[in-house]
């Protein structure tokens, strides 16, 4: 029988019962009835898994970026609460801790005009309902009523239940236009570190998990001052936002499991540091040409079709398909039937369920906590 033909099989058989891209270790099967021989089973399993991560699993298809990191002393310094602040031997980890007392947050020590901005970050486990941890680039500090702001945020849950994450922007203070888009991931992002990352050129902003570019802005001329254009730092928090975070408020940061501690290594900035109160310098021409030139600049096939696999399984809000909220989408949304047909007018997921399916795998037994969206 053609091997294809099996994987193909065996490859349904997993789907109905597991996430589409798990890590390999916590990927569970069922059994395929091809042969009686354990061994041949076996042979026969890990040749259709190679084919499998090949040709059908987009998350396993991009290759990591060539980067160059920096340690912490080489680009940030503490933002608030240096006492919620540990920093390893070697300079390359830092952690921030969220207690009773306060949060905490770093920030780059330059301002850029367009980067790169990207870390590798393990967030706190077990019950993290209230928590906010976000890696962001933003000016608000030197522009506060006509700042921008690019933002990764992940938002605790539950005991049981998986982590969330939101992409936004603002472009000169433009907070009443909310850009939100929200996501799970899949994989559990408490047990290791995984990169994330923000792309910010003159023409397009990309956010990433890991390789895979999980949200792409053109710029529209009819974005006008809101796509984001001044210059901007880098900062890491973890925040308690038990108002709003988790189930809009219902669960609360619990002070039972302090400290909550966000591990960030791995940092990279890369752009051209300006003064952020002149203008764009000619001096920042070759920098934002080798960006715009690098390869975490441009979308593969290969990374495109990771990017549509990720938002049709996992993206479960997204402003451009919220009718009631703007009847007309805004500029840079582009409207993509596949998407598009997963979602209500108010853009959130018609069957919301199949959240259950995709992480009933990490939920502990015998756990009565009702899912929180």
């Amino acid at each position: 029988m053609d091997l294809r033909y099996l994987c193909f099989h065996l490859h349904r058989r997993r789907r109905q019962s597991s996430p589409p891209s798990p890590p390999p270790e916590t990927r569970t099967t069922t059994s395929p009835t091809f042969s009686s021989s354990s061994v041949h089973h076996l042979l026969l399993f890990t040749l259709c898994v190679n084919h499998i991560f090949s040709g059908n699993n987009p998350s396993h298809t991009a290759t990591a970026f060539d980067l160059n990191t920096i340690t912490f002393d080489q680009g940030y310094a503490p933002l608030f609460s240096d006492f919620n602040i540990d920093r390893s031997e070697d300079d390359t980890t830092v952690r921030l801790l969220l207690n009773r007392h306060s949060g905490s947050g770093i920030i780059s020590t330059d301002y850029y005009n367009y980067g790169f901005f990207s870390a590798k970050i393990k967030l706190p486990t077990e019950y993290t309902a209230g928590i906010v941890v976000a890696f962001y680039a933003s000016n608000v500090d030197m522009f506060p009523k006509t700042h921008d702001e690019l933002d990764l945020e992940f938002l605790g849950n539950v005991r049981g239940k998986p982590w969330r994450f939101q992409t936004n922007m603002y472009g000169n203070g433009s907070t009443t236009r909310g850009r939100e888009e929200r996501y799970r991931l899949w994989f559990d992002p408490s047990k290791e570190f995984h990169r994330y990352s923000i792309l910010w050129t003159r023409n397009k902003i990309i956010f990433y998990v890991d390789e895979i570019p999980v949200r792409e802005v053109l710029r529209d001329e009819n974005m006008g001052g809101d796509y984001p254009s001044k210059p901007m730092s880098s900062y890491a928090t973890v925040w308690d936002a038990s108002t709003w975070a988790t189930g809009g408020g219902r669960h609360k940061v619990d002070y039972r499991f302090e400290p909550f501690t966000s591990e960030f290594q791995d940092l990279v900035l890369q752009g051209c540091p300006v003064d952020p109160t002149d203008a764009i310098s000619t001096n920042c021409l070759d920098a934002i040409d080798e960006l715009e030139s690098s390869e975490f600049a441009t979308i593969t096939p290969r990374q495109r079709q990771a990017k549509k696999w990720f938002r049709e399984k996992y993206m479960y809000y997204s402003y451009c398909y919220d009718r009631l909220r703007y009847p007309s989408p805004l500029p840079e949304c582009l409207l993509i039937s596949s998407e598009q047909e997963l979602f209500k007018n108010n853009g959130r997921l018609k069957s919301p369920q199949r959240f259950h399916k995709i992480h009933h795998h990490r939920q502990r037994p015998n756990t009565t906590t009702t899912a929180v969206y």
